[in-house]
């Protein structure tokens, strides 16, 4: 890492040792919450031990309550092989570069081989169905893994935020990060992009993470929106008849 990159300070546990090995992953509060989703079902279904906090004094003031457990937001989990970074709350712009600078300090302290990142791809007028899995890679040996899995690649555009500078990040440096991007709506918290991600982290890694759970929270959130979406509908008056044909049949 740069040294001139400023980072978050990652605080251990007592007596934690940072260097796990093996896999990292990341995600975040962005689009969808699909990364931080992801990275709490794995966290749940490895039963990954919580390594440390990431913390900062700039950091609003808030414990969030896991099974009556209080936590800080920013957190690292270990276990055999692989360890988990993910972020409860979402962070101004500012951050996204010290962020991801912090990432690659805990990636390098921790010996891992490669970086896996969760990220939600925004496409607003995607349905309450199934959406597409991208994926970028930083060297040739994550490109090839995500052709051998037929994850479609991003052959042109944009990966903004902290994805984005680690993947740029990784190949300056010669890093192995691999950036699944799942198609998310961001009115909502996306469970089944989240679930798609997890299946391909289970393909490249080899990890068995059942998904049961995912999807069923996935039926409820979908359900809960459904029903929002009905009740709104039903509370508005109906389109004015003379107004629908001034609408340009281009649009969308």
């Amino acid at each position: 890492m740069d040294a001139n990159l400023q980072s978050y300070a990652l605080v251990l546990h007592q007596d934690a040792d940072p260097r796990t090995g093996g896999v990292a992953i990341c995600g975040f509060t962005t689009a969808g919450m699909v990364g931080v989703i992801a990275t709490s079902h794995i966290i749940k279904e490895l039963k990954l031990k919580q390594l440390g906090t990431v913390m900062h004094a700039d950091f609003p003031a808030v414990a969030l309550i896991h099974n009556e457990i209080p936590k800080h937001p920013v957190r690292v989990y270990q276990g055999e092989g692989i360890g988990v970074f993910t972020s409860e709350i979402q962070f101004g712009n500012e951050t996204d570069i010290t962020f991801a600078s912090t990432v690659l300090e805990w990636f390098t302290k921790g010996g891992f081989d490669r970086l896996i990142i969760i990220d939600g791809l925004v496409r607003p007028e995607k349905e309450l169905t199934e959406g597409a899995l991208f994926g970028v890679g930083s060297i040739a040996a994550s490109r090839n893994r995500l052709k051998g899995l037929d994850i479609e690649p991003i052959q042109q555009g944009i990966v903004a935020g902290i994805t984005g500078f680690l993947l740029g990040e990784g190949d300056r440096l010669g890093i192995d990060i691999t950036a699944l991007l799942s198609e998310a709506n961001p009115m909502y918290p996306d469970a089944r992009a989240a679930a798609i991600a997890v299946e391909a982290i289970g393909d490249l890694t080899g990890l068995e993470i059942p998904l049961t759970d995912l999807l069923e929270n996935a039926r409820d959130i979908e359900e809960n929106v459904r029903n929002i979406i009905e009740n709104a509908s039903q509370m508005l008056p109906a389109p004015d008849a003379t107004n629908i044909t001034d609408i340009d049949p281009s649009f969308g």
